[in-house]
């Protein structure tokens, strides 16, 4: 069962990267699938801000900057 949901995370997350050279798309899949719990809980606090009213792009935005530190460890090779 993990593997399945495994390959629809990695398709739907490919969906959302169109234009994002391969190379790029494999590591952030990568630092999704070996952080899945910081990656939920960015999506949580996202829905969150959707369900105030505010859109995807600006929801996303806000989020990420929250937690700007965290992704930048994580982007270069460190733990959260």
């Amino acid at each position: 069962m993990a593997f399945f949901k495994n390959f629809l995370m990695k398709q739907m997350l490919k969906r959302q990267m169109k234009g994002v050279p391969e190379a790029e798309q494999d590591r952030i899949i990568s630092l999704v699938e070996s952080n899945p719990e910081f990656f939920e809980n960015i999506g949580k606090e996202v829905d969150a801000l959707k369900k105030q009213g505010r859109d995807q792009m600006a929801a996303t935005m806000e989020v990420m900057r929250k937690h700007q530190g965290e992704l930048q460890k994580l982007m270069q090779g460190g733990q959260k």
